[in-house]
């Protein structure tokens, strides 16, 4: 696999210390390595909500579809997230999306993400899912008094989206509303989405697909790709034959698998930080008890939530190596903002931290499509760090293109073919300069 992040990214260091794995009660379920020959109609890769959503599309509408996993279900991203299920996949501002891909397209590209809120609800009840749910809707923050207009800007954007209304807090009633932190200066509340715990979510789409039909196998990555009649996918002890292909790696990508991928997504690292459970004192004098999801409004964001069991959730971006010694910086770094942020928990252990790759895109909106000049081959990638809402929307929508349905809304803008990072196999380089530059300006 030609994978651009050192090694220690796609191994279990980054996750040894994750909070969600400790929620989790018994064994996780495991699935066979694949030995030897199999034969399906579909065959998708990758085990998260993208690649499980797809499959489990698939197998409802009666099709015979084969899962393959590189780990086990839930690995990657689907795993490791913070866990808020809201609208905002891209990482461009609505206006610039409705210049770029005209009002119609724009329209139905908004419809899509507030349906993909709604498909996570739908997985929910349907399957009768206990993923510890709480927030109402979402809370914007600016980070420095200056960022105050933005929030404005922010909610009446989205008041254009949904015809909703937002509720702004100014500085001063931000401690009524649970919210004291010397590091925020208002905010808004949005009232779409809310949040929840993402490996038990994970598990339990695993679980439905699995009841539906599709046979799954994990520790079997896939080493090459090739077309004859359909799709030959090669394991280390096996093969799968498809007629159809569904690729659903994402920021776990592989520049050669397929080929036609390459150079067309950008991995990058997001990191959580999670504290012991805090007491009702402790709680008190922060003056820090919203259940709120809460984003703030740096470039590289941090987002945070009082999680159900009164342990404290901070995540941030902005590391772009993946080595022991820049991920014990990256905590010292986490900590130090939680310090900040909360200085009344400075006496506070936190003894969970881990990290993941999101992905990006050069078109800079996630892809869900056809991929070119691979016949009978899709992919959905590219969520911008929004991939447990937007994730199995997009599994859902390969899913009935490979099927020649047409169910949900599909933007044109999400099957419109992936541009090529200028720097190819080279790209990551690219964001230690824009990195120190979005710290620049978050600062001022």
């Amino acid at each position: 696999m030609k994978r651009i992040y050192e090694p220690l990214a796609y191994s279990d260091h980054p996750i040894l210390e994750s909070y969600w794995a400790s929620t989790i009660q018994g064994h996780r379920p495991e699935y066979p390595s694949l030995q030897g020959g199999v034969r399906a109609e579909f065959a998708v890769i990758g085990g998260g909500y993208t690649g499980l959503s797809a499959a489990l599309t698939l197998a409802e509408a009666g099709a015979d579809v084969v899962l393959l996993d590189a780990k086990v279900p839930g690995w990657g991203a689907s795993g490791r997230a913070g866990g808020l299920v809201s609208t905002g996949s891209t990482k461009i501002d609505d206006c610039d999306i409705i210049k770029k891909y005209g009002q119609a397209d724009a329209r139905v590209f908004f419809d899509a993400e507030r349906a993909s809120v709604d498909l996570v609800e739908e997985y929910l009840d349907r399957f009768r899912l206990d993923v510890d749910r709480h927030s109402k809707g979402y809370t914007y923050v600016a980070h420095r008094p200056s960022a105050v207009a933005g929030l404005m800007d922010y909610g009446a954007e989205y008041t254009a989206r949904y015809g909703l209304p937002y509720e702004f807090v100014p500085k001063s009633e931000m401690a009524s509303h649970g919210l004291n932190s010397p590091d925020f200066f208002g905010a808004v509340h949005l009232p779409i989405g809310f949040a929840l715990n993402p490996m038990k979510f994970v598990l339990g789409l695993t679980d439905a697909a699995q009841r539906a039909g599709v046979r799954m196998y994990s520790n079997t990555a896939v080493t090459n790709i090739t077309n004859q009649n359909g799709y030959v996918l090669e394991t280390a002890q096996g093969q799968v034959h498809a007629k159809k292909l569904l690729i659903a790696t994402n920021g776990y990508s592989s520049d050669d698998l397929p080929g036609a991928l390459s150079g067309r997504y950008l991995p990058v690292q997001s990191n959580i930080l999670v504290s012991r459970p805090l007491t009702d004192s402790e709680i008190q004098d922060q003056g820090w008890w919203s259940e709120q999801m809460v984003c703030d409004s740096r470039t590289l964001l941090h987002y945070l939530r009082l999680l159900p069991d009164k342990r404290m959730l901070l995540g941030l971006r902005g590391s772009v190596r993946v080595t022991k010694a820049n991920i014990d910086r990256t905590r010292d770094i986490a900590r130090a903002d939680f310090d900040r942020m909360f200085p009344k928990w400075q006496h506070v252990e936190t003894p969970y931290f881990w990290s993941g790759l999101i992905c990006m895109t050069r078109n800079l909106v996630p892809f869900a499509g056809a991929i070119p000049n691979m016949e009978g081959a899709y992919a959905a990638l590219g969520y911008h760090g929004s991939g447990i809402t937007m994730a199995p929307y997009a599994g859902a929508l390969i899913a009935d293109l490979a099927m020649g349905r047409n169910r949900l809304s599909h933007p044109d803008l999400m099957r419109q073919p992936l541009r090529r990072f200028e720097l190819g196999p080279l790209r990551r380089a690219s964001l230690l300069p824009a990195f120190a530059w979005y710290h620049f300006k978050d600062k001022f």
